[in-house]
Formats: C-alpha cells, sequence, structure tokens
C-alpha cells in the first residue's frame, strides 16, 4: 500500500482582527515533506501514528507537508492557495495511492474560500479519483460541511475539550483506515444537524457523561466505528456553522442516521448547560485575594489565542494593579513590539514600557510604567500534552510586584511550563493569570488550589444570542429557542 499524508490547518475567528498569512504558519508549524518533528502538534497526529502503523505494516507512507498556525482571524487567500496547491502538487507527484490520510482542524475560512477544507478535499478527490480512500482527523471546534462530506469516506474528531485525545483519534483514524484497506469494513458517514451553538467542556456534565457514552456505543456495537460531537466555532461566521453529530458506521447509513438524529437531540436537551459558569474580572480578584492558599488559577476565558483573539488584554492584570495585588504571575500578554525593546535592553534592565491591550476595543488599556526585565527567552515552547507549542519569543518582566510574560507568538496558556520556561515557579504564586477557555484544565488542575473562571471585557464574540452573525443559518439556537419544532428530546 502507498498512503499519502499531509496537514493544513488553522482556526479562524471572522471577527478577528488579525489577519494570517504565511508567516504564521511558519512561526506555529511549517515541515516541509519528511521534516515533520517525531512529537505531533493538534492536527499533525495522523503524520506520526501514520509512521508507525505504515513501518508495522510494511506499507510506504508519502509524506507531504505540514503545516499549522496558531488560530486568528481571515487567512490571506495567497497563502491558502499557496500551501493547499503545494500539498495538491506533492499528491499529484506521488500518485498513485492507495489513500489520502489528512490532518485538518476544520474551522478555517481564506479570503475568498468559506470553505478551505471542503475546497482542499474536493481537489483532493478529484486528484485520486471516486475509488480511493480519502479521511481526516479534525478538531471538534469546526464546521462540518456538506462538500467536506461528499471528499470524503469517513472523519474523526477529537471527543475531548481539553484536546488531550488528539494521538488516541489518529490512532482511531488509522485503525479505521486499515481495516477499510484490507477489507474488513466500508465506513459510511451519517450526520445530524443539532442547531444549535454552545460550549461543550468535556472536564464537566453534563458533556462528560455524554462523551463516556459515545465511548461505550463505539466499544459495544460492531456497527459503529465512530462517533463524533462537531462542537462548531461560534466565532466563524460562515452558512454552516453550528453543532452537528457524526456516525461513522460499517456499511450501515439508516442505523447511523438514525442514531446521530437520537444523540443530537439529546444533546440539544441539555442547550445551555455545558459551559462553566463565570465571574467578572471583580470578582475573579476578589475570590483569589481571600483564597487561603494558592495557586488560584484565573482562567481569561474570553481572551483566548487558541480561539483567535490576540491574546493581550489587560483587563484582567488592571484589576489586579488597582487592588495592591502581588505574589501573582500572568501569562500570557501577547505584544511582540514591547518584547523586541526587552530583548535589546537585555536581564536586569530597569525600563519604561508600554504593553498590551493593542489588538481592539474591549481588551482594557495599555499598561505604562518602569519594569524589570527578568528573563529573556528565545523560541519559547511550552507543553501540550505529547507535543509542545511555541509562544515564540519572551520576556518575563516584573511590575508592581507582578510577574507578567509578554510573547511574541500568540498561544493560549497550555500547560504551567508556561510559567516555569520564563524561570517563575507556578507552584509559588498565589495567583496565576491564563488565557484560554478549558485546553488549560488538564495540567493546570493539577496544581491549582481553585480555578476561576473569569469574563473579562469583550475581545471575543462569546454571546451567539446577540452576536451580529451575516452569514451563519437564522434557524439555531440560541438565535431561536427551538428550531427542531415539536422533535422529540428537543423541547
Amino acid at each position: 500500500m502507498r498512503i499519502f499524508t499531509a496537514a493544513l490547518a488553522t482556526e479562524t475567528n471572522t471577527f478577528s482582527p488579525i489577519c494570517i498569512d504565511r508567516r504564521a504558519f511558519e512561526a506555529s508549524l511549517y515541515a516541509p515533506p519528511g521534516e515533520h518533528p517525531e512529537t505531533p502538534t493538534l492536527c499533525t497526529a495522523p503524520i506520526t501514528v501514520g509512521r508507525r502503523v505504515c513501518v508495522e505494516k510494511g506499507w510506504e507512507l508519502i509524506e507531504g507537508t505540514a503545516t499549522w498556525a496558531d488560530p486568528a482571524g481571515l487567512v490571506n487567500r495567497e497563502t491558502y492557495e499557496g500551501l493547499r496547491d503545494e500539498i495538491l502538487g506533492q499528491l499529484r507527484a506521488a500518485m498513485p495511492v492507495d489513500a489520502v490520510v489528512l490532518g485538518l482542524h476544520g474551522a478555517m475560512v481564506a479570503d475568498g474560500y468559506e470553505d478551505p477544507e471542503g475546497d482542499l478535499l474536493t481537489r483532493v478527490r478529484a486528484i485520486v479519483g471516486p475509488d480511493i480512500l480519502v479521511c481526516a482527523e479534525l478538531d471538534p471546534h469546526s464546521h462540518l460541511t456538506a462538500n467536506r462530506a461528499a471528499a470524503s469516506n469517513f472523519f474523526v474528531y477529537f471527543k475531548e475539550f481539553p484536546h488531550t485525545d488528539f494521538v488516541d483519534r489518529a490512532e482511531d483514524l488509522w485503525k479505521i483506515a486499515v481495516d477499510t484497506l484490507e477489507g474488513r469494513i466500508t465506513p459510511v458517514m451519517s450526520i445530524f444537524d443539532c442547531r444549535m451553538i454552545d460550549v461543550y467542556p468535556t472536564s464537566r456534565d453534563p458533556m462528560r457523561s455524554f462523551v463516556d457514552k459515545l465511548m461505550r456505543i463505539e466499544k459495544e456495537d460492531a456497527d459503529v466505528l465512530s462517533l463524533s460531537v462537531i462542537h462548531g466555532f461560534m466565532a466563524g461566521d460562515v452558512p454552516e456553522m453550528g453543532t452537528k453529530l457524526l456516525a461513522v458506521t460499517d456499511g450501515k447509513p439508516e442505523k447511523g442516521a438514525s442514531l446521530a438524529r437520537e444523540l443530537g437531540l439529546e444533546l440539544f436537551s441539555h442547550r445551555g448547560t455545558f459551559i462553566m459558569p463565570q465571574i467578572d474580572e471583580r470578582q475573579a480578584v476578589d475570590e483569589a485575594l481571600a483564597a487561603t492558599k494558592g495557586p488560584v488559577v484565573i482562567a481569561d476565558v474570553w481572551d483566548n489565542p487558541g480561539g483567535g483573539t490576540a491574546g493581550d488584554a489587560t483587563v484582567l492584570l488592571e484589576e489586579l494593579l488597582a487592588r495592591g495585588a502581588t505574589d501573582v504571575a500572568v501569562g500570557t500578554i501577547w505584544d511582540p513590539m514591547a518584547v523586541q525593546i526587552c530583548m535589546a535592553a537585555g536581564e536586569g534592565a530597569d525600563i519604561p514600557l508600554r504593553f498590551g491591550a493593542k489588538s481592539a476595543p474591549g481588551t482594557g488599556n495599555p499598561v505604562d510604567g518602569t519594569v524589570k526585565v527578568v528573563k529573556l527567552v528565545r523560541d519559547a515552547e511550552m507543553r501540550f500534552g505529547e507535543s509542545f507549542a511555541p509562544f515564540g519569543d519572551a520576556a518575563h518582566i516584573r511590575f508592581k510586584g507582578i510577574d507578567i510574560i509578554l510573547n511574541s507568538t500568540r498561544a493560549q496558556s497550555f500547560d504551567p511550563s508556561l510559567f516555569s520556561v520564563m524561570g517563575i515557579d507556578p507552584t509559588s504564586k498565589k495567583i496565576l493569570v491564563i488565557k484560554s477557555t478549558n485546553h488549560f484544565y488538564a495540567s493546570f488542575s493539577k496544581i491549582a488550589s481553585e480555578i476561576l473562571y473569569c469574563s473579562a471585557g469583550t475581545p471575543y464574540p462569546n454571546n451567539p444570542a446577540k452576536t451580529d452573525y451575516k452569514r451563519a443559518p437564522k434557524n439555531i439556537w440560541p438565535k431561536v429557542d427551538n428550531p427542531h419544532g415539536t422533535e422529540k428530546g428537543a423541547a
């Protein structure tokens, strides 16, 4: 067997002012054929898992380009078309192949392309023809469109949020692919549109129990090859935005459709109960200061670079400064210009600096003052599960008793190693302020005495009932109360 694999991924917040060009992909991950590292990034696990599987099977794995850009706004047209055509050219050169196994995100939007993944997969199908296996692993914070489904045999999505299972799901993807290529199964997809948009952390119920149920069905029913909840991405203003339920069965599309509908309506019946309770910055600082032990983790949930924002909001920092808080570490505030200034000044320097809140309204005010440059790190990285997430050249500064990490490559706060690589012991601090919606939970929960979810400022369109969508579906909860009418389980 000859298998072609590649990855092209980012998550597009269509409301974000930060556009993505080729440099953004190169800053996060750009690996030409054969140069992908041994450890996967979030959307490239099909490549690293595929290496092992193909060695075990004695098959030939032909690697194309793997590239990922941290979430932001619209992707530059020339950038998307250039990376797409690079991968398609590699596929043409590899022909004939027996399968195409891709790593995608699923929420990319480019200038002129509302569904880049659908465009890519349709072009892949045109190259390989109707009989060659085409499959992909995707992030659930994405859009499942008709075009991409029509061009592919099957998809597997991460089940967990935080996405701690991206390697496990790549294993599932390859198992189904191997069984298909060896003639044991015929995967078919059935999709149910839940007609809703919500946030579904699996670190708490009701989503925890729902995902456990999906895995139980997969284990007990031989006809069911994979079940996925496509959460949707509320900051992506595109026509097919929203939550969907995907069932991949072994040649049983009617059974899959019935199961997807049943599970989708069950999910819909819990609408509005999934996301964790949130408090504002004043209450968050009140509770953190009153805590008897630390570290108290305050998650700035909506200034999350993982959702396409800048990650430069200062609303929480301003509240902490106003209260005279110390024994605090903030990670991170994105400000490449301030990092450059700190790099030029050098470690140990005391310098006047303005930093933060440059990207958009609703992110607070720039902070001004004399800071100490404590530590500088070139090409800094933090852990994220089995992989590493770069946050670029970074500066650890100290201002009025608060330790602050400034970074030059936007990245959400995945892991406490974010602090330790910058010379800060996170377990020694009373308060840790991080930028993440829920990906932080898997690692920070291990050291936190308490976790506070804070909604501070308005850097992100976090209320879909009020968001001024132009392209997204109108008949979708919470825009309307019950888009399913009187269907059983929808009330």
